[in-house]
């Protein structure tokens, strides 16, 4: 969990998240969309995938990255029971918690 919230952390890796949302990318195609370095891409790319938010294959020469949106729920998931939310979006009231 926490290299996933490490992982959302950094508005640059948001925002491959959202690239990867819509379809799935190469390493080349995503560092297209950003002004920097790519050793810097390479690091963010190296952070999501060890945080289990991205698959990534090799395509020839090309690695390609997708969403994995699991992970994503999961941790999602995980932060909302943390903080006492149900998967209804509803809190228990205190007549619940005396059941």
């Amino acid at each position: 969990m926490s290299n996933v919230l490490k992982a959302l952390a950094d508005p640059t890796r948001r925002r491959i998240l959202h690239l990867l949302r819509e379809r799935e990318m190469s390493a080349g195609d995503i560092a297209a969309q950003f002004e920097v370095t790519k050793p810097t891409m390479s690091g963010h790319f190296a952070v999501l995938k060890e945080a289990g938010l991205v698959d990534v294959t090799r395509q020839g020469t090309s690695l390609i990255y997708r969403l994995n949106t699991s992970v994503l729920e999961d941790a999602l998931t995980a932060l909302m029971d943390g903080f006492g939310f149900n998967r209804s979006g509803v809190e228990p009231t205190n007549e619940d918690d005396a059941r």
